[in-house]
């Protein structure tokens, strides 16, 4: 097999391994946010639905996905596409999402960002309607956003001549990658 298909199968397992992840938490989401649009809430209740929904729309699928996350993934992706290596083929959801195979800082920030994603999942799911349904309405905006941006973002890095994103790889493969595409006479 040749490298140029190994990469495109990496890449394309990658965007599909997370967007399905993605797609999933969307599906589990969906009907406790539709759960508490049947109802009556009272005004409060409606204000906070708001309130949390354009948070959440900002800071997750704006802020996190759109400005973070995304490009950063397309950026892996595109590093994966022409760099690809047995490991981070197999891991190709996992490589993309900088589980592996990053910065000290990244690596550090991925998995306490995950930690706090699983605590506030086991607390929300405790929680009763209307105020699970509440706080799902703006996760699930989140996510969806995300999940659009990360499509995006991930098409643009692989068709783009030119995709001016940092991969977040560690030094020591950035020097070697530098040396291969600058070697000295």
């Amino acid at each position: 097999m040749g490298k140029k298909l190994f990469g495109f199968i990496g890449a394309v397992w990658g965007i599909l391994g997370v967007s399905a992840f993605l797609g999933w938490a969307v599906a589990r989401l969906t009907p406790y946010m539709l759960e508490v649009l049947h109802q009556e809430l009272q005004w409060y209740h409606w204000a906070l639905l708001v309130i949390n929904v354009v948070f959440m729309a900002y800071t997750e699928g704006y802020k996190g996905f759109q400005q973070g996350a995304a490009p950063r993934l397309g950026a892996r992706v595109r590093h994966l596409y022409q760099n690809p290596t047995v490991l981070h083929v197999i891991f190709s959801p996992f490589f993309c999402s900088s589980y592996f195979h990053t910065t000290k800082r990244r690596l550090i920030a991925r998995y306490i960002l995950t930690s706090m994603i699983i605590l506030l999942i086991i607390l929300v799911s405790r929680l009763h309607q209307p105020w699970r349904g509440i706080i799902d309405a703006g996760v699930l905006i989140g996510l969806a956003w995300g999940l659009v941006a990360i499509l995006y973002q991930s098409i643009k890095a692989l068709m783009a001549d030119e995709f001016h994103y940092s991969p977040e790889l560690p030094e020591s493969t950035v020097a070697v990658l530098t040396e291969k595409t600058n070697p000295q006479p």
